[in-house]
């Protein structure tokens, strides 16, 4: 729900570094028009978490070690 004008800004802008940085493109080959190097995992322990982006509509999932 959108509050104020400055409020849609911000959502907007948050979007858009989404669809940027975050989401993958089948035509890029699974890339990101911001070039965001792909993750290859760091040991057989490690695990995937999921990171919220966009209110937790959307997630990125990245490797972590185990600690």
């Amino acid at each position: 729900m959108v509050i104020n004008d400055r409020h849609l800004l911000r959502l907007i802008r948050n979007y858009v570094a989404y669809y940027h940085d975050d989401r993958s493109r089948l035509a890029l080959d699974k890339a990101t028009p911001a070039n965001r190097p792909r993750q290859v995992r760091p040991a057989g322990s490690a695990e995937v978490i999921a990171l919220p982006k966009l209110g937790g509509l959307h997630h990125r999932y990245e490797w972590r070690a185990a600690a």
